[in-house]
């Protein structure tokens, strides 16, 4: 830098002093608005550099602004999504809550309306087991449970008891392989035996082929197990095919359709009839049971008529009898059963 001031101190020389005259003169010269030169030019060169000072300041007080207004939202958000969060929490206690106590009014409804005597209690436990579907309920011998006793709820029959502890039972799903009830189905009467398979289907067994049952058709209890009384119902068949020498059935229960939380435990079954069962009058006529006796009229008197060959065997040696002059009972001698015509009696001889 020296040395170009140096080489060419004359030119820089000059330069300067014709930068000062300008300076002079533009200092000096006025404007039409009476606005000297020299501070016009000042403020042109310096606006550029104010205005991009402007920006730089302007832009970075908004961007502090919307930080502090941004962190100030996002609070308010984590805040506003904290307490939507307890909001939902506490709408699915009250909904639970709700469905609790609808489903306890639905089964005070049932236990007013069933001729069986039960007891509610609520499931608390599941059991531990692959295929096992066994839960335990907060009822035990305390409240005069017994292994043994069926389990219902208003859709259907849910299991049975198996175990009972004071204040506790466990109590087999009727889904559990160990499972069996017998059943009859509703339309055809047909029964056969319900069978848990360790998931959500039932199988009934010991169906003839020969015999129908369509799809849709609802089994019921038949009571024949002696443990669930007849009338209950069990489920829908949801398919049939034919098997090697019996019917191929499943069933859906209908006990599990609407979850199960709440159950009635029987502690005094009566058997209910099925759904359109009802006595009929045979269409047909059965003949009298063998050697019964039939009364016909004769004069006013009721005169016995034999109608079997005992019957007639009978009447033919009473009067052998009568003919005889022989009261049979009695002792003493035996009527002539060879004779053709009645012996004079016994005091005549």
């Amino acid at each position: 830098m020296e040395f170009i001031l140096q080489r060419y101190k004359n030119l820089t020389t000059l330069l300067v002093i014709l930068a000062a005259q300008l300076v002079l003169l533009a200092y000096q010269v006025k404007t039409g608005q009476d606005m000297r030169l020299l501070r016009i030019w000042a403020i042109t060169a310096v606006t550029p550099f104010a205005r991009v000072v402007e920006m730089v300041r302007g832009g970075t007080s908004g961007f502090l602004k919307d930080y502090l207004v941004l962190l100030n939202a996002r609070e308010e958000n984590r805040k506003l999504r904290t307490e939507m969060d307890g909001y939902k929490l506490e709408n699915q206690i009250l909904k639970a809550e709700m469905a609790k106590a609808d489903r306890a009014r639905v089964l005070a409804i049932f236990q007013t309306a069933t001729p069986l005597k039960t007891l509610a209690a609520s499931i608390v436990a599941n059991a531990a087991g692959t295929n096992a579907k066994v839960v335990y309920v907060d009822r035990g011998s305390n409240s005069g449970l017994r292994p043994g006793m069926a389990v219902i709820t208003p859709d259907g029959i849910a299991g049975k008891v198996i175990s009972v502890y004071p204040t506790a039972s466990q109590v087999m799903l009727l889904t559990d392989s160990s499972f069996a009830a017998g059943v009859v189905s509703e339309r055809f009467r047909v029964h056969g035996t319900a069978k848990g398979q360790g998931h959500g289907t039932l199988v009934v067994d010991y169906v003839p082929s020969e015999l129908r049952v369509e799809v849709g058709e609802k089994f019921y209890t038949s009571g024949d197990d002696r443990i669930f009384p007849k009338g209950l119902l069990v489920g829908e068949v949801k398919v049939v095919r034919p098997g090697r020498n019996y019917k191929e059935i499943f069933v859906a229960p209908s006990a599990f359709q609407l979850g199960l939380e709440e159950v009635l435990i029987v502690v005094g079954g009566v058997h209910q009839p099925l759904p359109g069962e009802k006595a009929e009058p045979l269409p047909y006529h059965l003949m009298t049971t063998p050697g019964a006796r039939q009364e016909v009229p004769n004069a006013g008197n009721t005169v016995t008529a034999p109608t079997t060959d005992a019957d007639r065997i009978r009447e033919k040696v009473r009067k052998l009898g009568e003919t005889s002059g022989v009261k049979f009972g009695e002792g003493g001698r035996l009527p002539d059963f060879s004779s053709t015509t009645a012996s004079p009696p016994a005091g005549q001889r």
